[in-house]
């Protein structure tokens, strides 16, 4: 005999929590299970143990809109973050709900039966859980396996290497000559913690990446802070929405005055010794690759105190004492770091099939960023690439309450998006970062017109997901 439960969640980091938290406030009758299958919650930001590991993304917007994040600080370290998350799921009781190493194998929907079949790997045993929404709250990248190319002589290397996502707990870096290969937003956030012990830290980055210095707290948060939190929470949150858009739409509209503020706003905190066309100006335009944000321009603080230093250049080998690059300069090294990014795994690995046969993500079309074509009764959050992901999570669960609210007033088992002939395909997601061009090909897509096509834009999603109809035409109920 299997299991079931009104609506499992796959995931119990910031989506899968913030999902359940939503479902228990809209539907407090529904039964509700949430599977994860690591050991313990919060995602990301248990599994990434690396120096400074922080969010890039301003926590006022990176908070759940209906859980005010209880600071000032704008750009949270990990530790504070995962406290978050784990008092909101004892808040609201969604602690009891989750299921520790479960371990979802397979999806099954059977439309004779208007449900799903899961089957879950809890500890070497297989069980099945039937449900009648699934909902994948797994994020967008393999927690398994990062980024990482084999480089040319690595195997003579004498020191330690070492990729962030699996970063050692006894590692001790104290004195050590470190590299740091990449530019990225991990590569930003390790150079400046670690230049605090190390003797240096080199960035050794193939391509330039834009960075802006940004306030550690956030100004109109302390500005107001005699106000009460249900006052206050909400404008500073609002100022910040209000300035990632702007800043993304007036990137998109006019990426000349972008370079130029990007670069004003870098050039002033670099020392004199370090060129900023060389080390800061990338080939591409602002948010063609995601910016990064550092809290009170620390990275540039370490290059001012002389801890870390920047080289561009490539990787011709490595050596016993380092890496040579391909322009011949020696870097020595006790410990490099490969910061060089993500590897993308869809729904977290899980092999769905309708009614017998195998989903092929890159065959199906998203619809409003939320659901696929073809798919019913399945739901995922994924954030958004130009501002806080949890900016879009809340939007998905606002809109399962309300399709839920639909469904329910008219009886109704079943939804499911139907794909219309007419509509264009892009790419799922448009920005050239690595990870996301490695992954292109087998994502989703999505289409050239609405309720396909993923403006990423929070304002129109608070109007078509929030806020708009549900029987749209699109979508199909039975």
């Amino acid at each position: 005999m299997s299991e079931h439960v009104d609506v499992l969640i796959v995931g119990a980091g910031l989506s899968g929590i913030g999902a359940a938290c939503q479902l228990r406030a809209g539907h407090p009758g529904r039964s509700v299970a949430v599977l994860e299958a690591r050991d313990v919650s919060g995602g990301t930001w248990d599994l990434f143990r690396y120096p400074g590991v922080r969010s890039d993304s301003d926590m006022f917007t990176f908070g759940y809109r209906w859980r005010p994040w209880p600071s000032e600080t704008a750009l949270a370290d990990g530790p504070l973050i995962l406290d978050y998350l784990r008092t909101v799921a004892e808040e609201r009781g969604v602690d009891r709900l989750i299921r520790y190493r479960h371990r979802v194998v397979s999806a099954a929907w059977d439309s004779a039966t208007a449900r799903w079949s899961v089957v879950v790997d809890h500890d070497g045993v297989e069980s099945t859980i039937t449900c009648d929404l699934l909902w994948g709250c797994t994020g967008y990248y393999d927690y398994e396996r990062g980024h990482r190319p084999e480089f040319p002589g690595e195997e003579s290397f004498a020191g330690q290497v070492v990729h962030p996502q699996f970063w050692p707990e006894d590692l001790d870096h104290t004195g050590l000559d470190v590299v740091v290969i990449g530019s990225g937003a991990t590569a930003v956030t390790l150079v400046p913690a670690l230049a605090e012990k190390a003797r240096h830290v080199t960035m050794l980055q193939r391509t330039p990446t834009y960075i802006i210095p940004q306030p550690d707290r956030d100004p109109l948060a302390v500005a107001l802070r005699r106000l009460p939190e249900r006052v206050r929470y909400p404008v500073v949150r609002w100022a910040n929405v209000l300035k990632l858009v702007a800043n993304y739409q007036l990137a998109q509209r006019f990426p000349a005055q972008a370079r130029k503020l990007v670069r004003r706003l870098a050039e002033k905190s670099l020392p004199s010794d370090t060129s900023y066309d060389e080390h800061f100006q990338p080939p591409y335009d602002p948010w063609d690759q995601r910016l990064c944000v550092v809290p009170d321009g620390d990275l540039f603080r370490a290059l001012r105190e002389g801890g870390a230093s920047v080289v561009t250049d490539s990787i011709e080998t490595f050596t016993p004492g380092g890496i040579r690059t391909t322009s011949g300069r020696e870097l020595a090294a006790d410990l490099v770091i490969t910061a060089t990014g993500l590897e993308l795994k869809l729904f977290g690995g899980i092999e769905i099939t309708v009614d017998g046969e195998p989903l092929v993500a890159s065959e199906t079309m998203a619809y409003k960023g939320l659901m696929l074509s073809g798919v019913p009764n399945f739901v995922f959050t994924i954030g958004y690439t130009n501002a806080s992901w949890t900016l879009k999570a809340d939007l998905v669960g606002d809109y399962v309450v309300r399709l839920l609210d639909f469904m329910d007033a008219r009886g109704l088992r079943t939804v499911v998006p139907v794909r219309e002939d007419a509509v264009g395909e892009r790419p799922f997601m448009d920005l050239q970062s690595g990870y996301i061009q490695r992954a292109v090909a087998w994502l989703p897509r999505q289409g050239d017109r609405a309720p396909w096509q993923l403006k990423q834009n929070y304002f129109v999603d608070v109007r078509t997901i929030r806020r708009g109809e549900i029987d749209d035409d699109v979508l199909a109920f039975t």
